[in-house]
């Protein structure tokens, strides 16, 4: 039975180099094109691509509609369907335009992958997104062991996310020399730390109540001082494993090297807070976290454009448009206030300013404001 097409191979490594170096796609964004492609292709059963016809397309929708998530046994969601569709549309349309395609089909036949705009619909809603409180994260901080070097790493790692709001990759890759406790700030230097977008920004700590910066400030004086670690060293270092007197491989303490990837550490978030007996939260959802908190906090546009470019956002129509939903708990109490002689205050002139000239800016268009 044909498993794959040498002809499809040779131009999907040609499209992937187009991504990563036109593109300037990760490799991460990559694989998920190329998954998408196999779920076509294996559809098509190894079909050349050149024979595509529009009816594929057609065909491919309605058989990925009945098509079952082999984790959770239910069928895919529309967020899988729309992104699948989505990466297949702009893989053949390139496709259309490239030399010994052309002839086979046109540019238009691509939209026909189009999900139905129902679909769209359901596939693009803003869903509240779950985030700890400050006194939950505190109360996980109390509940956590701090007995051995592991478990002040852990403890550590939390502190310091609810801290800077830092992104699990960049957290994996920081060393001792990024971290300044005198003036209270993290260096993401894009060069050794594993930013989003490769980009390169100061996180100062921010103003929350909490033990948390105590606990990072002590873990740093532990690594420089009893550990006797230098500023190459890593901020977060993994664990050690070794082959221990049980015949079994075992954690035996800190070793001097980063962690290769997060996973490990949205697991120690996870033991955390199950520790803890409170729902889970990953690393990410402390950033959704400190933009509640800077709702509450920031009193001008100013201090709010401050507080966003804190998590490494350019603009601050992105903290508002990817973090900023109100939770429903937050929007009753806005509610209930609006119109009340405490609540009532004059329109900010400069914050209504600086919005509109950001529209004016996107033309029109906030999405475009609010790259993610």
């Amino acid at each position: 039975m044909k498993s794959h097409s040498p002809e499809n191979e040779r131009i999907k490594r040609r499209y992937f180099e187009f991504l990563r170096e036109a593109k300037r796609q990760n490799d991460q964004s990559v694989d998920i094109v190329a998954k998408a492609l196999a779920r076509f292709e294996g559809y098509t059963k190894y079909r050349d691509f050149k024979s595509f016809h529009h009816s594929q397309a057609v065909g491919f929708k309605n058989h990925l509609a009945g098509q079952l998530n082999a984790r959770t046994g239910e069928t895919l969601s529309k967020a899988t369907l729309h992104s699948t569709l989505a990466h297949l549309k702009r893989f053949f349309q390139w496709l259309a335009e490239y030399p010994g395609y052309r002839s086979k089909f046109s540019f238009g036949d691509a939209e026909y992958f189009n999900a139905s705009e129902k679909d769209v619909r359901i596939a693009s809603a803003k869903r509240d997104q779950r985030a700890p409180n400050v006194e939950q994260i505190n109360f996980t901080l109390t509940s956590m062991p701090s007995t051995s070097d592991i478990d002040r790493r852990n403890r550590a790692l939390v502190a310091f996310t609810l801290l800077t709001g830092a992104r699990d990759s960049a957290i994996a890759s920081l060393k001792l020399e990024h971290i300044d406790l005198t003036t209270g700030c993290v260096r993401q230097d894009a060069r050794e730390v594993k930013t989003k977008f490769s980009k390169t920004f100061t996180t100062y700590f921010f103003p929350v109540e909490s033990e948390a910066r105590a606990i990072v400030e002590a873990w740093v004086r532990f690594l420089r001082e009893v550990k006797l670690w230098g500023l190459d060293d890593p901020l977060f270092p993994a664990t050690l494993v070794r082959y221990g007197e049980s015949q079994q491989f075992e954690a035996a303490g800190l070793d001097r090297k980063c962690w290769s990837n997060a996973a490990r550490i949205r697991k120690i978030f996870r033991e955390a807070f199950e520790g803890a007996g409170l729902p889970t939260f990953n690393p990410h959802s402390f950033r959704n976290t400190l933009v509640q908190l800077g709702e509450r906090l920031c009193k001008s546009p100013k201090d709010f454009k401050a507080w966003s470019q804190n998590l490494g956002h350019e603009q601050v129509l992105t903290t508002f448009l990817s973090y900023g939903q109100v939770s429903p708990s937050r929007q009753a109490e806005i509610i209930r206030g609006i119109g009340s002689t405490k609540s009532a205050e004059a329109p900010d002139p400069a914050f209504a300013a600086m919005v509109m000239r950001v529209i004016s800016e996107n033309g029109g268009n906030l999405r475009s404001a609010a790259p993610g």
